[in-house]
């Protein structure tokens, strides 16, 4: 009797331990299939910059070529049409950069004030923001342009770098991480201590929503950087555009032929190189979500 009891309960434990384990080998075989969604194309992107023209039509997308002709690209990156290439990098690091610390600075004290601060309307205003994180950005595009088109924004660097500065996740972002890292107790201690309010934000609440932050600022660091609608519809002049409009025409100039140089492997070698600051920018601010985005929260 006791031997039947046994191997029944070895059958029930091991039932689930079966269903476990399957369950566990179905994630990994879909996170493999995620990362090898992402990292593939930039597999193919490195492998393509290594290529002339030639064996970029005529060899196998994921080996190299007859040819390594990586440094002859990056020659033909930063010389031709004198050097361009340079000037559209410098662009998009002004728009990336100013629009990644001005819209994580507008967030951090948007989503601060709503997360701990009662005042009237705030409910109302929060409902707005949410909706807006609803609408996509190129529905916003045309009312945009024809804004800044009647106060004569156009084709300068402030039609891509203000609205760039609003970022309704931002916000949503970091109220919802103010309202469980920066503890109300904290902040009644400061105001006895005779601190004001933004002295209290600015010593008290950034050090403690740091990761938030560095959050906020990578989203709209990429967002700006990979932004084309925008630049595409505002800009007019070569010299204002950044990498991702100026690659586009260097595409399309070699696409259509009729005499044009052929800069297929220029314009591939310069995604590439456009897509490192990025890779950059996350690695060396990884370190703040290494640390926990419960950083700043109360200790029992």
């Amino acid at each position: 009797m006791t031997e039947t009891l046994t191997r029944t309960e070895r059958k029930a434990t091991s039932v689930p331990q079966r269903r476990d384990s399957r369950r566990s080998n179905l994630l990994s075989i879909l996170l493999w299939l995620c990362a090898l969604y992402f990292v593939l194309p930039l597999v193919w992107l490195l492998i393509a910059s290594t290529k002339d023209n030639s064996d970029l039509f005529s060899t196998f997308g994921f080996w190299f070529g007859r040819g390594f002709s990586l440094w002859d690209n990056l020659v033909s990156v930063f010389t031709v049409r004198d050097g361009q290439f340079a000037r559209w990098g410098l662009n998009t690091i002004i728009y990336a950069g100013v629009s990644a610390i001005g819209a994580s600075l507008l967030a951090t004290m948007a989503g601060y004030a709503f997360a701990k601060y009662k005042f009237p309307g705030a409910t109302a205003m929060f409902s707005v923001i949410l909706g807006a994180i609803m609408i996509p950005l190129t529905a916003l595009a045309l009312p945009t342009y024809l804004i800044f088109n009647s106060i004569h924004l156009t084709n300068t660097m402030w039609a891509i770098i203000v609205p760039s500065l609003v970022s309704p996740f931002g916000v949503y972002l970091m109220r919802v991480y103010a309202a469980d890292s920066v503890p109300d107790s904290l902040l009644e201690a400061a105001r006895m201590d005779g601190a004001g309010e933004l002295r209290i934000f600015w010593q008290v609440g950034i050090r403690l929503l740091s990761p938030g932050i560095v959050t906020v600022f990578l989203f709209s660091l990429v967002a700006t950087w990979n932004n084309y609608f925008l630049p595409l519809i505002m800009l007019n002049s070569s010299d204002l555009y950044p990498l991702t409009v100026g690659l586009a025409q260097e595409q399309s100039a070699s696409a259509a032929g009729g005499g044009a140089q052929a800069l297929f492997s220029t314009v591939i070698t310069g995604s590439f190189i456009s897509v490192v600051p990025l890779v950059i920018a996350f690695l060396f601010l990884q370190r703040y979500w290494q640390s926990g985005l419960a950083t700043g929260s109360v200790k029992g």
